[in-house]
């Protein structure tokens, strides 16, 4: 397994379509079992999502707010899976940096 999707449902499904698996959230304790889950730091899943733990893991804007303070202490980890943020169904939220803003900032080009 490459990616694994954590959203809500309706992206959830989307990304299904394509054959990425993933898990529908709808508050901030499912976001943290499912996230826990998929990084294999869940003490009550011995096993995280498949027998290998995805290289990328997709999140919603949504789901990383609810998250931050885990996403941020594991992404200092430099473990697998990265943690990749896309807008959800509303769009992007308002104040949050772009991908290309990110890239622009870490590189110095434009893409």
């Amino acid at each position: 397994m490459e990616y694994f999707v954590i959203g809500e449902r309706e992206l959830v499904l989307g990304f299904m379509l394509v054959g990425v698996e993933g898990q529908a959230v709808n508050n901030r304790q499912e976001a943290l079992v499912a996230f826990n889950r998929v990084t294999g730091q869940s003490s009550t899943v011995a096993t995280p999502v498949s027998h290998e733990r995805p290289k990328v893991l997709i999140l919603t804007e949504d789901v990383a707010d609810m998250l931050s303070d885990e996403v941020i202490k594991w992404q200092l980890t430099g473990a697998t899976p990265l943690v990749v943020e896309i807008p959800g169904l509303q769009g992007h939220i308002a104040g949050r940096k772009l991908l290309t803003d990110a890239i622009r900032e870490a590189v110095g080009i434009q893409v």
